[in-house]
């Protein structure tokens, strides 16, 4: 397992062009609001909350896959209209960013590395930027309302591969879940798993901090 650290190869980071950032898991603690946001539907369905299990699906799933999942087909009109009156406020407080995130997005602007978003949040993304004032950092921000097929599907990917005028092998992918891991793979883009040791990536990256000294020490 490579681990991000002293030991890293510089070149490594040398050859990155950009950087694809997914949302949940790695630009945003969202864990605990992901659970509140689908549980706070099924109680007022007057069902039970969530399962551990459902948890981790909705984590890195589109909100239209993760309501299929949690909730009886027969009642999937409600729960829509449900969210579509939800008010996000009840859960912001329990957002947060990783330690380290924004200094190393700083780090990576000054050395001109593009920075892009690929999410299967649906319609929550720009309120995110705005609200965590991240919106500087990223071009393009890609949500599974902006491609026709939604991660694993590397579609989004190849969307900013395209804007950038990069190759695969130029860039790397940051993600957390089995999700990204397949997309970047899809897409034949380097992968760097962000706190996940279970994945199968390029480079192993325990927090923010971290990463920034080893792109410092690599000549950046």
């Amino acid at each position: 397992m490579n681990i991000c650290s002293g030991f890293t190869d510089p070149a490594m980071f040398r050859r990155v062009k950009g950087v694809i950032f997914d949302c949940d898991g790695v630009i945003l603690d969202s864990r605990d609001a992901n659970r509140m946001y689908y549980s706070i539907i099924r109680e007022r369905m007057g069902l039970l909350p969530i399962t551990g299990e459902e948890e981790d699906y909705v984590h890195a799933h589109s909100v239209m896959e993760s309501l299929a999942r949690v909730i009886p087909r027969e009642r999937l009109d409600e729960a829509n209209e449900l969210r579509k009156h939800f008010d996000y406020r009840e859960i912001l407080p329990y957002l947060y960013l990783y330690d380290g995130l924004t200094p190393f997005l700083e780090t990576l602007q000054e050395n001109g590395v593009l920075m892009a978003v690929n999410t299967n949040r649906t319609d929550t993304m720009e309120m995110v930027l705005d609200i965590f004032e991240l919106r500087r950092f990223f071009a393009p921000v890609i949500t599974a309302a902006k491609v026709s097929h939604p991660k694993p599907n590397p579609e989004g990917v190849h969307k900013i591969l395209a804007q950038w005028n990069l190759r695969g092998q130029d860039v790397a992918y940051l993600g957390d879940s089995f999700l990204d891991e397949q997309t970047a793979r899809a897409a034949r883009v380097p992968f760097w798993a962000f706190k996940n040791p279970a994945l199968i990536a390029e480079l192993h990256v325990p927090n923010f901090e971290l990463l920034r000294r080893c792109w410092l020490g690599g000549d950046r």
